[in-house]
Order: structure tokens, then sequence, then C-alpha cells
């Protein structure tokens, strides 16, 4: 799905801002025949969770509802009218006026509407849209909804963050003509010292296609003509990890004839970057050049925010990244806003692009709960229809993300039970479904702790093991020369059995910021010092090992429980952006590698 953009032919409003706000049933149960009943607003983009002081709204499981009047420029006429959410917090549904004209389940991917019949040019409309946050065995996410003794609706899941809801991204209003570019994918490559750009343009309805090749000066460097090709770049500039570089793909529909002939009706700029991505044995490589990951799990969580978009935060957690050398980081646990792609194309940032698939693991809900263990794979719990709903969120990722060159990886997903009998069933068909969507990148998932390289039984279909350890922290908690032992045989084992890549997608410890002492306590900043020494002498002992990914960049909030204390704390900076000492160290450990392994491996 192409993402929103000012052309020559097309024209952009942002609907962001101050929108009427009511939770469900409060305003009955038909709020989009009228104006919202209710003296709240709410900002959009924002979760809604944290802004307001009444706790049942915080803790609201089902439909909230947003509302406010769009009014249509008055030179649209002629063109179609689209109207395209970002993101709707699990679910949306989209009403202009007393019409309902989306509906779409999935929190992190967008979706959109032409609302060309609906509305005229110059007029008014009332858009109405719902929202629920409501978890369940088919969702991505995951999650149950118990009903307490007071009948209040509880909602309970096994991904340790806070389940913010709401409309957390942008919402826009955009026209495109009446023939148009609908999806465009581009695939680079590399022959000798020159890029192959390999293009396919769909459009909504047969037309004569041409596409040019732009530099970052505007300089046209190749053109073709026709739906399908491959251009062909000398003496190409590589898009490389800290040194990007982008080119535009100009694409334009005429009306008429071919040989370039015609007048044009549409046009699309879509940037790209060339550069390659494989896997070699035990190594990942980045146009041709073994690559090193270092950096971070993430979060789009900020205070008040929750995880509301915000471009201030987007550019200060970038400027961090590269003050500390970090080169990469994994989207934990959801596709994160288009915009942070976009800036990770800028600025040269390696991104591990993940589902929202985070809990398929009911092991977790025994551990955690003290409940009895149920299968995680099974009619009753997570079966066909989850595996359906799973398979629409990869199409719905790399539909999003197909032409962002800083994605050099699949993720997709975190911590599953993959060592449970059903895994293999469950995730063969998944594999195959993301290889043939894109088969230019490797595909991975994030090993829990209970799956070993002796119990796992999904690992070889995968190109890369990212595996997720806290070794000195829930195991062997405060005794690192332990850790240290359980780790490196745990990390030999995964590399000997498989013969692939490896990285830590998770490690780390909570800290207090501030709390001090000279022993190998848990929660000091010593502690989270030393611990992260422990995993980085293991991490250069190994010769497979391609990465290091803390978590977590800053700390992040979640649901209530004796084992968090205002949120998950292993954040090398606080939620506000505050370095812990961690944060120095890294910064001294990753700088000098400039993206490639240490060399001091025990091999």
């Amino acid at each position: 799905m192409l993402k929103p953009r000012s052309t020559a032919t097309r024209e952009l409003v942002n609907l962001d801002g101050i929108w009427r706000f009511a939770v469900a049933p409060a305003v009955g149960p038909e709020p989009w025949t009228g104006p919202l009943d209710t003296r709240l607003e709410a900002p959009v983009p924002a979760s809604y969770n944290d802004l307001f002081t009444d706790s049942a709204i915080r803790d609201h499981v089902g439909w909230v509802w947003y509302q406010r009047l769009v009014r249509v420029p008055r030179g649209w006429a002629g063109e179609r009218v689209v109207l395209r959410v970002d993101a709707a917090t699990h679910e949306g549904k989209v009403y202009v006026d007393d019409v309902l004209v989306a509906q779409h389940v999935g929190g992190y991917t967008p979706f959109e509407a032409d609302i060309t019949e609906h509305v005229r040019p110059g007029g008014e409309f009332r858009l109405t849209i719902g929202v629920n946050n409501e978890l369940t065995s088919v969702t991505m996410p995951p999650g149950s909804i118990t009903v307490s003794h007071d009948g209040r609706r509880k909602q309970t899941y096994l991904h340790d963050f806070y389940n913010y809801a709401g409309l957390a991204r942008s919402v826009w209003l955009y026209s495109k003509p009446v023939v148009h570019v609908d999806d465009i994918t581009v695939v680079t490559g590399l022959d000798g010292g020159a890029g192959t750009v390999g293009y396919s343009v769909e459009t909504n309805a047969p037309a004569a296609v041409r596409v040019r090749a732009v530099d970052a000066d505007g300089i046209e460097v190749a053109a073709g003509e026709g739906a399908n090709g491959t251009l062909r770049i000398d003496d190409v500039k590589l898009w490389q990890p800290g040194a990007a570089y982008l080119y535009d793909l100009v694409v334009e529909v005429l009306d008429g004839g071919g040989d370039g002939g015609g007048e044009v009706v549409d046009t699309f700029t879509e940037p790209f970057g060339v550069r390659t991505v494989e896997v070699r044995g035990t190594q990942f490589l980045i146009n041709g050049e073994p690559f090193y990951f270092t950096g971070f799990g993430k979060h789009e969580d900020t205070p008040v925010r929750g995880k509301g978009h915000d471009d201030a935060y987007l550019v200060h957690d970038f400027q961090l990244m590269e003050w500390m050398g970090a080169n990469s980081f994994r989207t934990s646990h959801y596709p994160y806003a288009e915009e942070v792609m976009e800036f990770a194309d800028r600025h040269g940032i390696v991104v591990i692009d993940e589902t929202a698939a985070v809990g398929l693991n009911l092991a977790v809900e025994a551990g955690l709960m003290g409940t009895p263990p149920r299968a995680t794979f099974s009619d009753e719990t997570f079966g066909d229809d989850t595996r359906a709903a799973h398979a629409q969120a990869i199409r719905e990722l790399i539909a999003r993300d197909k032409n962002h060159p800083s994605v050099v990886m699949w993720c997709i997903a975190n911590e599953p039970s993959s060592n449970e009998q059903g895994a293999r069933e469950y995730f063969e068909p998944l594999v195959e479904l993301t290889h043939k969507l894109d088969p230019t990148r490797p595909v991975s998932y994030a090993a829990v702790m209970f799956a070993t390289h002796e119990n796992d039984l999904i690992a070889d279909l995968f190109d890369v093991l990212c595996i997720n350890r806290y070794y000195g922290w829930y195991i062997a908690t405060g005794d690192l020369a332990t850790a240290e032992l359980y780790l490196e045989g745990d990390l030999r084992g995964w590399a000997e059995k498989f013969g692939k890549p490896i990285m830590m997608s998770e490690y780390g410890a909570d800290t207090l910021p501030g709390l001090h002492s000279v022993w190998d306590t848990p929660w000091t900043e010593e502690y989270q010092l030393a611990y992260l020494e422990t995993n980085h002498r293991v991490f250069d002992r190994i010769d497979a090992f391609i990465g290091e990914h803390v978590w977590n960049f800053a700390d992040f909030q979640t649901s209530h429980g004796i084992h968090r204390v205002g949120g998950n704390k292993k954040g090398v900076f606080t939620r506000e952006r505050h370095p812990k000492a961690a944060a120095h160290a890294l910064r001294q450990r990753w700088l000098p590698l400039g993206g490639r392994k240490p060399s001091n491996t025990g091999e």
C-alpha cells in the first residue's frame, strides 16, 4: 500500500488535531448518526489511555469514538477522494456521516476508503472513527477478556507492554486521479559497479506507464517504459548502513498511446535505495560486506502520548542512537509508524521489521499466573483462525514496508512457544508465505528462553536465528559467573546444531537510575553494566554471532503487576530519555565497531 504523497496530480490534507472523543456505550449505540454527545476531546495522533484522569477510560475495554468535521477542498472536483487511517489499535470502523465506509482489524497497519461517492468538493462531512482495543485468540497480538464480579470487562494479554489504544498515528484525506497508480514494488541489485532496479507498477485501470530514476540532485539517471521492467544505474551510489543514499522512482501514468506518448494523468514518486541483503553461511551481508548489528529492541512509548507518534521523539531517539553507535533496531513488537521507517531510510539505520505476533506462548501464562499449562497451538487456543490472522498481518506488513531499504529482515513472531508440539505446523506455512511475498529478505523469529537448540521445532525453517536470553536476570539472578557459563553453552548449542547466523535480539536487566552498589546487586546501575559486559564477552567468543540488540532502548509502560514498578526498567535510557550509565558504556563499545564484528573471537 502506497503512503499518500503530495504530487503534481495528488493533494493531501492532514486531519490531525483535537477531535471529539467518547467511550462506548456512554454515547449510545450509534454515535455516528449525529454529533457526539460528549465534553471530552482527544488529540490525534495519541493513545487515549493516559490523557484523562478517569481510570474507567484508561482501563476501558471495547469501543471508543473519535469525531470531527472535515471539508473537502473545492478543487478536487473530478478526482477520487480517499480517507486513510495510518493505524487504529486494534480495530477500526470509519463512518462518513452515517455511512460505514471502512473496517479493519490490525492495530499497526494502515487502511483506507474511497469516499468519492459520499462527499462533494467544497462540502463538509462528519467523520467518525470507532476504535476497539479488544484482544482475543484471533488478534495480533492475542489476548483474552474476562468479566469481573461487578460486571467490568477486563483485558489480559501475554506481552509485556501496555495495551495502549486509539488513533496513535495520523489520519489523512487525499485526492488522486480517476486513473491512477495503485501500487509500486522496487527490488534492487548490483551488477558490478551498476545498480539494477526492478520495478512493478500496478494501476487501477489499463494504462501506459513510464518511469524514471532520479538521483539526490534531481538528475535523471535511468528511464523505462511499461508497468514492469528493470532500470540500470551506472556508477550507482549505494544505500549503506550509516551512509544512506536515496534515489526517487518517478512513475507516470499516461492517458493513452505507447512510446511515451499521451498526457500524464497521474504521477507518484517512490524513494528507494540500491542495496543487497544476503545470508551466506554464518554471515549477514549488506552489499556483499559482513554486517554486525548493534542497537536495540525499542517501543513506541512516551509519557502521556502512549504509542502516539511524535516527530520530536523520533528525531531525538535517532540522535541518541547515533550518539552511541547503534546502527540498527527491531520494531518490537509490531510495525512502527511509517515516518519511522522513512527516517531510517534517510539516515542509514538498519531495521528488523516485526509483526505484532507477540504472546503466542501459553507457557508464559502458566508461569506468570500460576494456572495449569495449556497447549499453545490447538483448536481451542491458537489454531487455524489465529494463523489466518497472523498471515494477514504478514501480508500487510510486507505490502507497506517492502520498498524501504532500511528494512533488511522480517521477524514474523516474538517469543512464540517454538518448543511445543504444533509449532511447526503453525509456522511452516507462515515462513513459506513470507518468502513468497518477499524472496529478497531473510526471515527470522525471536526465540524465547524456554526454547533451546535441543527442543526448538522451527529454527531450521528460518534464515537467521534471533535469540532472547536473560541469564543473570531471570535465570541466575545476581550470579553473573554462572550466567556467563549458561549463556555460552546455550549459544554454542544453537551455532553448532544449525550453522546459521545468530544474534541476540534481547538481553537486559531492569535498572533504577541512581541506585548504586559496590556488589553485583540487581536493579543497580553497576549491575546493568556488569550484566552487559558479561554478555559481550560471550558474544565476542562465538564466530557465528552477528549482532546484539539490548532490551531496551528506553524504559516503557507495562500492565500492572508486582514484578513491574512503573513499567519495564530495562532501558539504557529512562522513559524521558535520560541516559543511565549503561548508555555511556555501550557508546564506548559500539562506536569503534562501525558495523563490524569485534575481532577478539575465541573460535
